[in-house]
């Protein structure tokens, strides 16, 4: 599922426009995304838990010049799925 597709099921479950779905999903995303840059958390009961995490200072080497360099520390975003998520995507089926 694509954002324009989250857009027509939440247009569909709310009976709202795709318009005005588009702007609820829009300002969650923004909501994560905000709370995330100032290096807070978002817990989504149910769902899982959106954080930012310290990615250390590492040395790598450029394989078409074999010259070796060090990629800086920086801080990424990481999402930890809930049990119940975990839970529902283990009944799936496995092919």
């Amino acid at each position: 599922m694509n954002k324009k597709e989250l857009i027509d099921v939440v247009a569909d479950s709310l009976e709202v426009t795709k318009k005005e779905a588009a702007l609820a999903v829009q300002i969650v995303i923004s909501s994560i995304a905000d709370e995330l840059a100032g290096g807070g958390k978002v817990s989504l009961v149910g769902f899982g838990t959106f954080e930012t995490v310290k990615r250390a200072s590492r040395k790598c080497r450029n394989l078409q010049t074999s010259e070796e360099m060090t990629v800086p520390a920086k801080m990424a975003p990481k999402f930890r799925a809930s049990k119940t998520l975990k839970d529902n995507v283990a009944k799936l089926p496995v092919e």
